[in-house]
C-alpha cells in the first residue's frame, strides 16, 4: 500500500523573539495536522499570547517561520493568513455593538464579497450572507438571537457569537484565546462542547484556555508553554502526570506536598 503524506494545517519552526532584554519565546517548533484538536496552555507569562500573535501575524518573529498548509506565511500580514483559511477568536470580544447579532456574522460571512468589509453589509446578493450566517448562528447555540441588538447578549452569548464570526471566514484553522474566560461553570462546558462539535465537523482547532479541567475534557492534545518554550507536547492525561508539567503549574513544594 502506498504511504499517504499530508502536509500539516500548521507548522511553526524555530520560532524566537525577544522583547528587549526578554526572551518571550526561544526555539517553539510544533506541528498542527488537519483535524487535530491542541490544547495550548502554561501558566501566565509563558508565552501564549505572544505565539498566538504570531502565528496570526501580530508580530514578527525575530528567527523561525510559520506555515499555514505547506506555505511560509511568516512576512504575510494578518489578512492575508485569513485569506489562506487562518481565523482567531480574541478573549476580550469587539463585535459592532450597533449591529444586530446576524448582521455581526453577515460581515464577516461576507469577507470575500468585496474588499470593503461594510460593503459586505449592502452588497446585491446579502441574502447568501444572511443565510450562511443563519446556519453559523445555529451552529453555535445562537438561534433566535438574530435580530438581537449585540449590547443586549450577556458574556456568555456575545463568547458564542465571536466563535461564528470566526468561522464565517470559513477556516481551516481556527485557533480560540481563552473563550471560557469569564463563563462560569455550565456555560464554560457548554461553550467547550460546541467547540469540540466544531472540531468533530473538521475544522482543525488550537485552544488556548487556563480552564484545565475543560481543556482535559476536550482536547486530543496538549502543547505545555513555559518559559518560552515547550515544555511538553503529547497525549493530555500523559502530559498533565509530567513531573516537569506539574511543576510548571504547581511548583516543587506542591509536588512535594501532594507526593
Amino acid at each position: 500500500m502506498t504511504q499517504v503524506h499530508t502536509t500539516p494545517t500548521l507548522q511553526v519552526e524555530n520560532v524566537s523573539i525577544r522583547f528587549g532584554g526578554v526572551q518571550a519565546l526561544i526555539d517553539v517548533s510544533f506541528s498542527v495536522t488537519t483535524g487535530d484538536f491542541v490544547g495550548l496552555i502554561g501558566p501566565n507569562g509563558a508565552g501564549k499570547t505572544t505565539l498566538l500573535k504570531i502565528i496570526a501575524g501580530v508580530l514578527r518573529p525575530d528567527t523561525g517561520r510559520v506555515l499555514l498548509d505547506g506555505e511560509d506565511v511568516t512576512k504575510l500580514a494578518t489578512a492575508a493568513r485569513v485569506k489562506r483559511g487562518l481565523a482567531v477568536t480574541h478573549q476580550i470580544v469587539r463585535p459592532f455593538r450597533s449591529m444586530t447579532v446576524l448582521d455581526n456574522t453577515a460581515l464577516a460571512a461576507g469577507h470575500r464579497v468585496t474588499s470593503n468589509p461594510l460593503g459586505a453589509l449592502f452588497h446585491l446578493a446579502r441574502k447568501r450572507e444572511d443565510d450562511h450566517a443563519r446556519t453559523l448562528l445555529a451552529r453555535v447555540g445562537l438561534g433566535g438571537t438574530e435580530d438581537k441588538p449585540v449590547s443586549a447578549l450577556p458574556l456568555g452569548q456575545l463568547k458564542r457569537l465571536e466563535v461564528a464570526r470566526a468561522l464565517a471566514v470559513d477556516p481551516r484553522l481556527l485557533i480560540l484565546d481563552e473563550p471560557l474566560a469569564g463563563l462560569n461553570h455550565k456555560e464554560a462546558a457548554t461553550q467547550a462542547d460546541t467547540v469540540a462539535a466544531l472540531n468533530g465537523e473538521g475544522v482543525t482547532t488550537i485552544l488556548i484556555e487556563h480552564n484545565l479541567g475543560e481543556v482535559l475534557r476536550v482536547c486530543r492534545r496538549l502543547l505545555v508553554l513555559d518559559g518560552g518554550r515547550i515544555i511538553a507536547n503529547g497525549e493530555p492525561k500523559a502530559v498533565m502526570a509530567d513531573k516537569t508539567v506539574r511543576e510548571a503549574y504547581i511548583g516543587k513544594a506542591g509536588d512535594d506536598a501532594a507526593a
